[in-house]
């Protein structure tokens, strides 16, 4: 797909990068996996509704910045390849509604981020991604609508229209991932600024602080009956105005924009997704062991075993094209590894969501109830088969690019 050589060769490891990951376990044996009950006890305190965030989150996070764990993501910040901080994505895959917050790596976070340390001007880094680098606030990136299919985003139908120094917003989004954290201080919003311009060139993107008047969050909606802590919300702009100083990157940039900022938050969902199918495995081993059915434990039917074993091959091979996808990123950059991206995008949810149905299937009841962890990564895992771009939009450009790409050999 990428790349010219027969056999690319990873490049081991920095030391930096191995003492890293060792600290990161540690720090998931010793602090993160022992606060899920905590999290589990906070889950079912009343008012809910209010979505304060747990007091364990800010516990950890201050235990991480300790250890210096944080923004692992962010190359600039952190030092680390791709290659290098995919393991260490992984392991906070493990415990998906803590680890990535407690090191400042969670989305939709660390695309905003990625984004305003790309195009965001002096004063723009300084007001929102020094205090999203610090764990200060939090945010969201509104691009999704519920009146068009947004997984083409030039469908996108929300109006920004120039009013002297100010931009005017009008419009709804829905989906909005992590809008209802009172902690979401700032939302980036695509809109189109030309409707007549060239088809990737009618967008932009603003700023909008979640406070600006004529913002309304209407509703959160759940995933497969759950719902999230940090909300995915419908927003309504309602002539909003924010001044057109806080237009990110350039009128018309919007799309060029919302590529740069998904590739890198694709192939970091896939990373933690792997941590999430290993646990799921993990589990599946350990009731196999314990469970008896029919006169022997479940690990002793061939049935069993081979579930097992099929696991631990589609995880190993979803975990190579994911590293296959970060070494391109680092060695050719986003565009040129596109196609990889996409690649891992569509196989390694699909591997551990396998993995993660049979987890259940072996746990029975178990499985589908709150008393394992399995049917809140299955809600996850089978929605990022839909987020940032779903299936068949992957599948649609890697085929455009099996078709015209020069072929290895003329026959």
């Amino acid at each position: 797909m990428t790349g010219s050589s027969m056999y690319p060769a990873f490049p081991a490891p920095s030391a930096k990068a191995v003492e890293l990951y060792d600290a990161l376990k540690a720090f998931m044996q010793e602090e993160v996996f022992p606060a899920e009950a905590e999290l589990a006890t906070h889950h079912t305190l009343p008012g809910l509704e209010d979505r304060d965030p747990p007091p364990v989150i800010e516990e950890l996070k201050t235990k991480a910045k300790a250890r210096g764990l944080w923004n692992l993501f962010l190359p600039s910040e952190s030092g680390l390849t791709q290659l290098e901080y995919a393991p260490m994505a992984e392991l906070t895959g493990w415990a998906l509604e803590l680890a990535p917050e407690a090191t400042n790596c969670a989305a939709p976070d660390t695309g905003n981020m990625e984004l305003l340390h790309l195009v965001g001007t002096e004063e723009q880094q300084v007001r929102w991604l020094e205090p999203l680098l610090n764990g200060e606030i939090r945010s969201a990136f509104a691009m999704t609508e519920p009146a068009v299919a947004s997984s083409d985003a030039t469908n996108i139908e929300t109006q920004i229209v120039r009013d002297g120094d100010e931009y005017v917003i009008n419009g709804r989004k829905w989906w909005i991932s992590g809008a209802a954290d009172p902690r979401c201080r700032v939302l980036i919003v695509m809109g189109k600024t030309d409707p007549g311009a060239a088809t990737h060139r009618q967008q932009s993107m603003v700023i909008v602080p979640t406070d600006t008047p004529g913002v309304e969050i209407v509703r959160d909606h759940p995933v497969l009956g759950r719902y999230d802590r940090h909300g995915h919300c419908v927003i309504d702009f309602r002539d909003v105005r924010v001044p057109v100083a806080n237009l990110l990157g350039e009128e018309g940039g919007g799309f060029a924009n919302a590529q740069a900022r998904l590739g890198p938050g694709r192939i970091h969902h896939v990373m933690r997704a792997l941590g999430a199918g290993e646990r799921a495995l993990q589990l599946m081993v350990e009731r196999s062991k314990t469970r008896t059915a029919f006169g022997k434990t479940l690990a002793e039917q061939s049935a069993t075993r081979e579930r097992i074993a099929e696991s631990r091959i589609e995880l190993e091979q979803a975990r190579a094209l994911c590293h296959r996808a970060a070494y391109a990123v680092d060695s050719e950059g986003n565009k040129a590894a596109r196609h990889l991206i996409a690649a891992a995008k569509v196989a390694v949810p699909r591997a551990v969501t396998t993995v993660i149905d049979r987890a259940i299937q072996i746990h029975g009841a178990a499985g589908i109830s709150d008393g394992t962890p399995l049917s809140a990564l299955y809600g996850w895992h089978r929605a990022m088969r839909i987020f940032d771009g779903p299936d068949e939009v992957h599948l649609a450009s890697l085929g455009r690019h099996e078709l015209t790409r020069e072929p290895t050999f003329s026959i």
